[in-house]
């Protein structure tokens, strides 16, 4: 009991951090903090995808708050700089993935020394690396590029049917989050661990991702709202000070 209570908390002060740090690097750094967070992402959700832990009574593969926050990122992108600049974030994401496949794998080519004592641990973790990464490189780019068409699907709806562009950010935001990460749970919890888990597992990842999901594409509404401030207050200092 102890131990899943401390497991639910640190999920709920990561999911806090992860999006309050994607906001502080859109505040810092503009679209280029974005573009930051989203190589980091990558990298590190599919290191920390290959941890399984038990929290608010599902089993649950860590790795699922980094990955909704890439979601998080293409969502501000959208609001506040457009859609060719959220299909960036994607491309680099995609282009992170290969180059970190590539490189990971060729740290394993290597003879270690005698007296090396951390090729164990690589191997273990960078030997299932491949299929990870591949998964999820083929699942981010699916799911990611529908995010970005469907956000944009349901803002020319909400435009044309109300006329006004501003309203409606939590029904774009959520229409296509929602959807696009039931499509990336499903594809990824298959692709990547079909074989190695059995089917009850799978599936019990896959609920269980999925309703994290749903939480964090709730809750990643407001962190949407205050980027398309922070981009409001930026045009709006630029525009006074031409």
């Amino acid at each position: 009991m102890e131990i899943m209570m401390q497991n639910e908390l640190l999920l709920v002060v990561s999911l806090l951090l992860i999006y309050g740090s994607v906001l502080l690097f859109f505040r810092l750094f503009g679209n280029a903090g974005l573009y930051c967070w989203t190589v980091f992402a990558n990298i590190t959700a599919n290191i920390e995808v290959l941890i399984l832990i038990h929290a608010f009574g599902m089993e649950q593969t860590l790795g699922n708050i980094l990955f909704a926050s890439s979601f998080l990122v293409t969502d501000i992108l959208s609001e506040t700089a457009g859609k060719k600049q959220a299909q960036k974030a994607v491309t680099i994401g995609i282009c992170t993935s290969v180059c970190f496949i590539l490189l990971s794998q060729s740290w394993l080519l290597y003879i270690p020394a005698a007296s090396d004592w951390a090729r164990p641990s690589f191997e273990a973790i960078f030997s299932n690396t491949p299929r990870l990464l591949l998964a999820s490189l083929l699942v981010y780019a699916v799911s990611q590029q529908f995010d970005v068409w469907a956000y944009h699907k349901w803002w020319e709806f909400t435009r044309k049917k109300f006329s006004d562009g501003r309203k409606f950010l939590w029904l774009r935001n959520n229409g296509s989050t929602l959807i696009s990460q039931l499509l990336n749970t499903v594809l990824y919890t298959f692709g990547a661990f079909l074989g190695m888990y059995s089917f009850d597992v799978l599936a019990s990842i896959c609920i269980s991702s999925y309703v994290i999901y749903i939480v964090t594409s709730l809750l990643d509404t407001p962190f949407v709202y205050l980027a398309r401030k922070i981009a409001d207050k930026r045009v709006s200092s630029q525009g006074r000070s031409m």
